[in-house]
Order: structure tokens, then sequence, then C-alpha cells
């Protein structure tokens, strides 16, 4: 019987001859990732442990953007603990200003390599398998363990095969792929598995847009969500990183836990109605739902395709007078990108404000909390209730199309209505 790609990973990072689903194994880590909410919560089980040494710095990762810049001396305490112990023990730290949302970031700053493991106190390090790594969330005493011994307990999770095809439409995106397959088989429904993409359609996936697929495979229950390496995975890792990798295909005769199917020619931009991401229906259903806020931005959708795509939306136009948007480019590299395009230039003029790479907006941290009674229609990737401000507010899920024509209409529209 052959591997998919998850086991092939985990039988490679671990010392057992054999690997399959439900079987426990150690695994080794090759980048251990925290940020200056789950950090300083590891640190301290650390401390515990009685020892503050980590196994590898090089392969060590901090970075400060849930709380950054900080909205209050509380959070100003994290950011300090978290590059104060970076600082000391020679692991890599990206402040404000010089990293960005550490999914992103670590992505673009040639991190994450196919056939690797990436672990992360974020339940979204299920992003990085884009790229073709097996990469899962943990919580803070589990990174706390990482940190000290590079490895981890694992349950080799099955796989389901996710097979999209057709031709993508100019108004749909990666983002609408996961919320399909989330529509399907409901927010629980990849429990210990992971979700693997294959098929035609895979190839019309830029990264950025594979980044958008990943990231909410947690929000199916999935360990990750896993892309084969492909053309489009070396040309984009080319130039960008030093570490040696080779791709990982699932064998032909692996075994599934199930089989789905996306087909692009019948899928049309959708939308996840609050408050939980499994509520999918096409934008066509609920038109006319009056918006306050738009967030086009996060881990998920604040890559260049998404500001690109939200700058052609609003281009010329203005944002509607009861509604107001926020665009937060993921990490610094892409602002800068985004000033030099123009696209900065047209947002604000459209009547967007720009923020500095932050979690904020999306789990109602700062820059972009929610009042009572308000409805917003986000990029982000979870719209459970209270999870970015009030209990009593309402998040509607959508690509950066969707999210920036809402802005515009001052409602939920068709975004080929704003477009024409």
């Amino acid at each position: 019987m052959g591997y998919t790609v998850a086991e092939k990973i985990l039988l490679n990072h671990s010392d057992a001859d054999h690997v399959e689903p439900g079987q426990v194994v150690m695994v080794r880590c090759d980048v251990v990732l925290a940020n200056d909410v789950t950090g300083p919560v590891a640190f301290r089980q650390m401390e515990k442990m009685g020892t503050s040494a980590v196994f590898d710095p090089s392969k060590v990762v901090m970075v400060a953007d849930h709380f950054a810049p900080a909205k209050d001396e509380r959070s100003a305490i994290l950011i300090k603990r978290l590059k104060d112990w970076s600082l000391a023990r020679g692991v890599v730290f990206y402040d404000q200003g010089r990293g960005g949302i550490e999914h992103t970031l670590l992505v673009q700053e040639g991190w994450v390599v196919p056939g690797s493991v990436i672990v992360g106190g974020d339940s979204h390090t299920c992003t990085h398998g884009a790229m073709g790594a097996f990469s899962s969330g943990l919580g803070s005493t589990d990174i706390a363990y990482c940190l000290v011994f590079g490895e981890f307990w694992q349950a080799v999770p099955g796989t389901i095969q996710v097979t999209v095809s057709g031709e993508k439409g100019h108004f749909v995106t990666g983002k609408d792929v996961i919320l399909a397959v989330i529509g399907q088989i409901g927010a629980g429904g990849g429990t210990d598995n992971v979700l693997e993409f294959v098929g035609p359609g895979v190839q019309s996936l830029s990264i950025d847009e594979r980044l958008a697929v990943s990231n909410l495979a947690v929000e199916a229950g999935s360990e990750t969500g896993i892309f084969p390496a492909d053309e489009k995975t070396a040309a984009y890792l080319d130039g960008r990183t030093d570490k040696a990798w080779q791709p990982v295909h699932s064998d032909p005769d692996a075994s599934y836990s199930r089989r789905i199917a996306v087909d692009f020619d019948r899928l049309g931009p959708l939308i996840a109605k609050p408050h939980n991401p499994e509520n999918v229906v096409p934008v066509s259903e609920i038109v006319g739902t009056p918006i306050h806020q738009v967030v086009v931005g996060n881990c998920s959708n604040g890559t260049m395709t998404d500001l690109r795509q939200a700058a052609e939306m609003v281009k010329g136009k203005r944002v509607h007078e009861r509604t107001r948007m926020i665009v937060v480019p993921a990490t610094q590299e892409i602002y800068r990108q985004a000033v030099a395009e123009g696209l900065v230039d047209i947002l604000v003029a459209a009547g967007a404000s720009i923020s500095t790479p932050t979690c904020g907006p999306c789990f109602g941290g700062h820059t972009g909390a929610l009042a009572p009674g308000e409805n917003a229609l986000a990029t982000i990737n979870r719209n459970f209730k209270g999870r970015s401000g009030s209990p009593e507010a309402s998040v509607y899920l959508g690509n950066a199309f969707v999210a920036a024509a809402a802005a515009v209409a001052g409602e939920i529209v068709d975004p080929a209505e704003v477009a024409s």
C-alpha cells in the first residue's frame, strides 16, 4: 500500500518504518513558530520544565503580529517579552515594520519548502501546506516541548483528496475553493485528516491563492491543506530560499479517507454567513445585505493578489457612505509592493484605510473591531460570534473581489455589477 503526501512527510521525519492513519509517531520539526500571544505562554511552560534553551536557534522563528502595533500596555509587554526572549537566544524575531503576519511571512521569507514540517503556536499554521509541507498548529505546551526538543507527538492523519477541475471564472478565487469544500463536508468534516488538493484546476491557482485555500483547512477541522509541489512552487521558491528540497507526491496506490470534487465550471463567488464558516451560500442568495465594515487582509487574503483584486473593484469609485473599508497587507514587503504598483493610492482615493500588517481586525483585537448590530464582510478565516468584536455583530466571509464590491455598494452584491 502506498503513502499520501502527508504520510510520506511524517515518515521522513520520524524513526518509524511505516505509518498509517491513527498511528502516533514522534515527528521532528524543521521550523517552530510562535507569536506575541502564544510565545510568552510557551516560555512559561519552558520555565516549568526547568530550561530556557532551544533545541536549534536556526529553526525557531518568533513573529509579533497579533497585537502589533501594541494597542495598550499589556500588548506592549507581550511583544517586549517575545523580543527580549528571542534576542537572548539568537532566534529570528520579526518585529513590526520588519515582518508581517506570520504565516504569509514565513512563506515569503523562504522558511517553508516542500517536504518540510512546520509547527506553530497558531491554528492557521496549516497555511504552509500550500507549499507542499506538513504544517500544524499546536498548543503552547506542545510548542514549549518543540522549542526544547525539536519534536512532537503526532497522530498520523488520514487524507481527504480534493480534485479541482474546470476553468476558473474571473471573480472566483482560491477562497471560493476552500469555502466550497467546507460547505460540502462541514466545519468538522476534515477532523483527523488533511486535505490534499489535486487535479487540473489546481494549476490555475497562484501561490497566493493556494495560501488562502490551505489557511482555511483548519476551519474544516483538518490538520492542514496540502498542495503537492509543482512548477509554480519551484518558480516561487527560486531565489527565495537556500533550503534543499524535493517535491513529495502521493503514490498511485495511496489510500484516502474520502474523495470530493470542486468544479470551477459550476463555481461562482461564495460567502460564508454568520456565525460559522460552513454556512456557505452563493453570493446571489444574500445580495442586498447591508455591510458596515469591509476588511481585505489577514493571513488568508492579504497578498498582492488580493490587493490587486480589491483595487480593481474600487478604482475610480468611492466606498459607500455607510461602509468603512480596512485594507491590511499581510507583510511589509507586500505593503511596499502595493505602494510601488499604485494600489495603495487607488484604495486610499476610494476611501479605504490602509493598516500596517497586523492580525488585529481578524480576531477583534484592534484596528477594526465591530460594534453591536454591525455587519462585516471580510476576507478573514473565521466568523464566529464575537470573533471580530461585539457578539452582537455579524461577519460574512468572502474573497477580495466580493469584499471590495460590497465596500462600494454598501451591501453584498455580485462583483460583476460593480465592475461593469
